[in-house]
């Protein structure tokens, strides 16, 4: 097989609205309320994608689930419109959250797994009503992407009473992509004023019906002070490819406790740590400078996709400037505009899940090219709101047309399946 690293990026949904429902999400609270432009998230998200693939990457996509959720509202004893005085859970109903599929599962290639097949286990997400309805139709897509039994298995949510929030919290090292890895999960210890969503059984259970070499899985402890910054997922502090771990000094809870382990485990292992002198904490996540995409490019460097905010603060690309003079690991910086992604909470870390495997092993409607691109991004522009307001939510006329759109853009993808 011809194994690669291939992101399947989420499209925005047509709902795509920014009620602050994340609690521990700073960008996300900030923005509560305000006006939230689904054409123009969309539309940046897929020239996000369009310039992944131009590096030469393999990129893919998955859809937008179905909302306004009506299932949810009628399992709280609500109708649509809800009530005024429930107005955060009808937000809840109209989330579009899976848009972040780095939260949609926990991905293990076929060369870390016992049966050697990649195994992805959807996240159960508890920790935020607006996400907890999410996995049962996120299951529905990936075995569609991923129906291949002889090379994928796909699990179901891990129970609900240990809260798992998918990939953001894991991260894999190794030689190289098809090369046999290292697989890290990041968990937090309850008990700050905002909630540490990975519980560590969560992580053992995923690890364990993936079927890892317990020698070659890490489980580390995030930082307390990092989730009281804002780090309400790891990859708003750390990101790893390959050999490489980019990560900020106050990601974990030991930092050279875990260092260490991960060079007794992997000993080619290159750690680039950011010092808070150089980038303070507060910066780093005002940043998104971790939420980026540390990808291995077609010419054997390193490069990192960060957000345009990154790239525009002073001390952030001060630090990036320096480390690219230094000739280290990563070897080219490459901003790109998901202002409206930014905006709810979001970067391009959070916009991709990683999977590791042969494209011809995978549903070839999940996969894209230029041409694909454009059919997408022609449905968007046709179909997809300009704007929404927080008073929006719940018109009935709103609701129509955004499943309208999300119908159009299933159809175009000859994804009816997923209606």
């Amino acid at each position: 097989m011809r194994l690669v690293e291939i992101n399947f990026d989420g499209l925005v949904g047509p709902s795509h609205n920014y009620a602050g429902l994340s609690l521990g999400n700073l960008a996300s609270a900030s923005h509560g309320g305000d006006p939230s432009y689904p054409r123009a998230a969309a539309l940046q998200g897929l020239d996000k994608m369009r310039h992944n693939l131009a590096l030469g990457l393999a990129q893919g996509w998955l859809a937008p689930l179905p909302r306004p959720n009506h299932a949810f509202l009628a399992a709280l004893g609500l109708g649509e419109p809800a009530d005024a005085a429930e107005t955060r859970l009808r937000a809840a109903a109209w989330s579009a959250s899976s848009m972040w599929t780095a939260n949609a599962a926990t991905v293990s290639p076929a060369p870390d797994t016992a049966d050697r097949r990649c195994h992805l286990t959807a996240a159960n997400l508890v920790t935020m009503p607006h996400r907890a309805q999410e996995w049962p139709e996120t299951v529905r897509q990936l075995r569609l992407a991923f129906a291949d039994t002889a090379h994928f298995a796909v699990h179901d949510a891990v129970p609900a009473c240990f809260g798992d929030e998918g990939a953001a919290n894991h991260m894999r090292m190794a030689a190289s992509h098809a090369a046999p890895g290292i697989e890290l999960f990041v968990y937090g210890r309850p008990g700050g004023r905002f909630p540490a969503r990975q519980h560590e059984q969560a992580s053992r259970a995923v690890a364990r019906l993936h079927g890892l070499d317990p020698s070659r899985t890490l489980f580390i402890e995030q930082s307390a002070e990092a989730i009281e910054a804002g780090a309400f997922h790891n990859d708003v502090v750390a990101v790893a490819n390959e050999r490489v771990l980019f990560t900020h000094e106050s990601a974990f809870a030991d930092p050279a406790g875990t260092y260490a382990a991960i060079r007794a485990a992997l000993p080619e292992a290159e750690i680039v740590e950011v010092p808070a002198a150089a980038v303070s904490l507060a910066d780093a996540i005002r940043s998104y400078l971790f939420n980026a995409q540390l990808l291995s490019l077609p010419d054997g460097e390193m490069g990192l996709v960060i957000p345009t905010e990154a790239w525009d603060m002073p001390a952030v690309r001060g630090w990036l400037d320096a480390m690219l003079a230094s000739n280290g690991p990563i070897r080219r910086v490459l901003p790109v505009d998901v202002r409206q992604s930014m905006a709810n909470g979001g970067g391009p870390a959070c916009l991709r899940l990683r999977v590791v495997a042969d494209p011809a092993t995978v549903d070839p409607r999940f996969l894209l090219d230029a041409a694909r691109i454009d059919l997408l991004a022609g449905v968007v522009k046709h179909l997809w709101p300009e704007q929404i307001d927080p008073a929006d939510l719940g018109r009935e006329s709103l609701a129509h047309s955004v499943r309208a759109a999300r119908a159009a853009l299933l159809d175009a993808a000859s994804l009816g399946e997923l209606g």
